[in-house]
C-alpha cells in the first residue's frame, strides 16, 4: 500500500474536496477494504454509502440517488460485472460513473470492466489516494453533463442517447423522459420499437451517404419528431456498435389550429382547414383529415381567402406559415 506521507505519482495533486451533493456508493464484501475506503471518502468530504453484495448495491440504488458507485469486481453472487451492467440498464442511474475495483489486472479482465459499463478501474491493493484522483476527476465530469442535460430541457430540447446494437437507453434528459412515457408509455427503460427500428434504418442509410431523416409518430393532435445525430465522431464507422444522439421535438396541431384562428380572426374549421392547406393537403385530403365533403373544404376556403385578402391557395398558405413561424417565435 502506498504510504500517503510520500508523494503519488498517480495523484500529483491534492484531490479536491467533494461537492456537498457527491454521495458514493462502495461496493466490496471484504470489511478492511470497506474502511479503509469509507475512511478516506469521508475525510475528503464525501457521504458515503456502503454495499456488501451486488444485490445489495442494486436495492440501495432503487431507493436513493448516487453520484458515483466504487465496484469490486470479483464478488460471491453477483459479481461486479453483472452488477454494473444491471446498472447500466436502468436509465435513472445510467449516466452515473463505475469505477472498478480489481486485482485481476490480465487486459481480458480490464476490457470486460469496460463492456459491462466502466468508466474507470483501480487495482488492488487499493492506493486511497489514486482513488481519490480518480473519484474527483469523473465526478467532475459527471456534473458537466448533468449540467448539458438540464440545459438542453431548459430549451425545450428532449434529448436521449441510444445504443444501435440493442436500442438501450444510455442517458436522457427529464424532458425526454416524460415525453415517452406521455407518447409511448410501457416501461421507463424501454425505448419504443419504433424508434428503436427507425435509429437502425438511419443509421444504415447515413453510413451509405444519405440526407438526414426524421421520425414523426401521431397521437391524435400530438406529434413528436424525432432528428438522429452521430455520437461520438466515429459512430458512423463503427459497424453498427455506435451511440447515436436523438433530439425530440413535440408539436399539437390542435394548438396551432386555435392559434391560427386568434390570430387570422377564423372560425375553428376555417383554420383547420387553412393548416391543412399549407401543410400542402388537397381538398380531397382535408375532408378526409376534418371528415367532410370537399365541396364543404371549398367552401370554407373560398371564406378564409376574404377574410385574408388573398386569391390563392399558394398565398394563403403561405401568409398561415408566416404566421405559424411568428407564433413559435413568441412561444
Amino acid at each position: 500500500m502506498t504510504n500517503d506521507a510520500q508523494p503519488d505519482p498517480l495523484a500529483p495533486h491534492e484531490p479536491a474536496l467533494a461537492a456537498a451533493a457527491d454521495i458514493v456508493l462502495v461496493v466490496d464484501d471484504v470489511p478492511d477494504n470497506l474502511a479503509l475506503l469509507v475512511d478516506a471518502l469521508e475525510e475528503a468530504g464525501y457521504t458515503v454509502l456502503v454495499a456488501t453484495s451486488g444485490d445489495a448495491a442494486l436495492a440501495l440504488l432503487a431507493r436513493t440517488g448516487v453520484d458515483l458507485v466504487l465496484l469490486d469486481a470479483v464478488m460471491p453472487g453477483l459479481d461486479g460485472f453483472e452488477t454494473a451492467r444491471r446498472i447500466r440498464a436502468d436509465p435513472t442511474h445510467g449516466g452515473v460513473p463505475i469505477v472498478f475495483m480489481t486485482g485481476l489486472t490480465e487486459s481480458e479482465h480490464v476490457v470486460a470492466a469496460f463492456a459491462a459499463g466502466g468508466t474507470d478501474y483501480v487495482t488492488k491493493p487499493i492506493r486511497p489516494r489514486e482513488v481519490l484522483a480518480r473519484i474527483g476527476a469523473h465526478l467532475h465530469t459527471a456534473r458537466a453533463q448533468r449540467q448539458a442535460r438540464h440545459a438542453l430541457d431548459a430549451f425545450g430540447h428532449a434529448t436521449l442517447v441510444v445504443r444501435e446494437r440493442d436500442g438501450r437507453r444510455l442517458w436522457q434528459t427529464g424532458l425526454a423522459r416524460r415525453m415517452l412515457a406521455e407518447h409511448f408509455g410501457g416501461e421507463e427503460q424501454s425505448t419504443p420499437p419504433e424508434v428503436i427500428a427507425w435509429v437502425a434504418r438511419e443509421a444504415l442509410r447515413r453510413r451509405a451517404g444519405a440526407e438526414p431523416s426524421t421520425l414523426t409518430v401521431a397521437r391524435g393532435s400530438r406529434r413528436i419528431t424525432f432528428a438522429l445525430h452521430a455520437l461520438p465522431e466515429d459512430s458512423l464507422d463503427d459497424g453498427g456498435q455506435g451511440e447515436w444522439l436523438v433530439v425530440m421535438r413535440e408539436s399539437d396541431d390542435a394548438a396551432v389550429v386555435e392559434a391560427l384562428a386568434l390570430a387570422l380572426d377564423l372560425t375553428a374549421r376555417e383554420a383547420e382547414v387553412l393548416y391543412w392547406v399549407a401543410k400542402g393537403k388537397t381538398n380531397r385530403d382535408i375532408g378526409d383529415i376534418l371528415g367532410t365533403s370537399p365541396r364543404t373544404v371549398t367552401k370554407h376556403l373560398e371564406h378564409v381567402f376574404g377574410k385574408l385578402g388573398v386569391e390563392t391557395r399558394t398565398a394563403a398558405a403561405g401568409l398561415a406559415m408566416g404566421r405559424v413561424k411568428e407564433l413559435a417565435r413568441a412561444g
